[in-house]
């Protein structure tokens, strides 16, 4: 930034020093509806070629066989794709089709002198959050107005946004990488030797059922409308996969004490599992609790037990337990698994000191990779979680600097 910040001032003191011309996003791009380019069957393989994406968060769903209907972009010709109803958006460089037609696709005008790359990063500055459940490009969004300075600018302004853009990418490789270690680090240690009948006993570790260890209690009752600023701790079901690492002892959410009384509750050493899902990997997300008594919403469970809650918690993240929710998760729309199936799945217990050492050790690897109890800030002290938000934090206050303009008085 010390080296490339004085040449975008010189810059801008030679080719705009009165400001430059701010214009309404509509006037910038077009926009293509994706009817056209829907998948038709969401039988997704990672053998396949054809990414599925949607503007949301996921970005990429999967990848699909199909040849038919699929949007040519490159890096001579990118498009960014644009959820009408959460305004998200993606910037996409290859070929691909969309999961719904909950989107437009967006293109720069052919007689605009722009840098594509530049409006994309503009767009990143709009702050705004959508109240009602609408499409908004056309009754809003388009209507926000982006600063244009010379091209000159706007080029110099996307070569250094990119290395930023570069250097986050490493990191979250470097994340990545540091994730599918650590997983496969877990999965052997809680192997115990991956007997071949589970259900045997080997020297201090015996295979039991989760039914055989505890009992699942059932939520009830708990909507997010209920919700208020303080009060009893609660924890609603889709919280645990959203909000929540794999342990914590805080909520994030709280409702009434006349509400509370018709509750059901978790009891500090329960695990907290979410019963219903829009996917496989997340249904049955475990949460070990280590706080006080709160409710629990329906479409989760507390399983309680008298093992290390850890223990437990990492087993049910293991991948011997994803491959056992895939034989048995059912549903079209939302995911659950039997509570029969849940019950009937075995795991090793070794004595509690040995669960104690075993989680010891588990911890420190979560703690770096997943920055631990992600519903704390402290827990993600020193983490690479905390290493890429903090290098996210910096470089979106680099990007608002860079991308505020004076506007040109007519």
């Amino acid at each position: 930034m010390k080296t490339t910040k004085p040449k975008i001032e010189k810059l801008i003191a030679e080719l705009c020093p009165d400001g430059v011309e701010f214009l309404e996003l509509g006037k910038l791009l077009d926009y293509e509806q994706p009817t056209k380019y829907i998948v038709k069957s969401t039988d997704y393989d990672g053998a396949y070629k054809t990414p599925v994406l949607t503007a949301g968060q996921s970005f990429i769903l999967g990848y699909t066989n199909e040849s038919d209907g699929i949007y040519t972009a490159n890096k001579e010709s990118p498009v960014i794709i644009f959820d009408d109803f959460t305004t998200s958006f993606h910037w996409v460089d290859f070929d691909f089709k969309v999961k719904s037609s909950a989107m437009k696709i967006l293109r720069p005008k052919q007689d605009m002198d722009m840098d594509f790359r530049f409006v994309y990063f503009a767009m990143k500055c709009i702050q705004y959050i959508p109240q009602d459940h609408a499409r908004h490009w056309i009754s809003k969004y388009s209507k926000f107005k982006i600063p244009i300075p010379p091209l000159a600018i706007q080029e110099e302004i996307v070569k250094i946004l990119d290395s930023f853009t570069e250097l986050e990418a490493e990191l979250e490789a470097e994340l990545e990488a540091r994730k599918k270690q650590y997983e496969y680090y877990r999965d052997e240690m809680l192997s115990f030797g991956d007997l071949p009948v589970r259900g045997t006993q080997t020297g201090d570790v015996e295979f039991k059922t989760l039914g055989e260890v505890g009992e699942l209690i059932r939520g009830n009752g708990l909507q997010k409308k209920d919700f208020i600023e303080t009060g009893i701790g609660c924890i609603h079901y889709g919280q645990i996969y959203t909000h929540y690492g794999t342990f914590a002892d805080k909520t994030k959410s709280f409702v009434s004490s006349e509400l509370a009384k018709k509750l059901k509750k978790a009891q500090k050493g329960d695990v907290l599992i979410a019963g219903v899902s829009e996917n496989i990997e997340d249904v049955c997300k475990p949460l070990a609790w280590l706080g006080d008594e709160i409710c629990i919403s329906g479409d989760m469970f507390a399983f309680r037990h008298k093992q290390n809650t850890k223990f437990i918690t990492y087993l049910l993240q293991t991948t011997d337990f994803q491959k056992y929710k895939e034989r048995y998760a059912q549903g079209a729309k939302v995911t659950r698994v039997k509570v029969s199936r849940i019950l009937e799945y075995k795991i090793p217990l070794p004595p509690l000191s040995e669960q104690e050492r075993i989680v010891s050790i588990l911890d420190k690897f979560d703690a770096l990779v997943n920055g631990g109890d992600s519903g704390s800030e402290s827990g993600m002290t020193g983490s690479l979680p905390a290493e890429l938000k903090a290098r996210r934090q910096q470089y979106e206050y680099y990007r608002g600097k860079l991308l505020t303009f004076e506007e040109l008085k007519k």
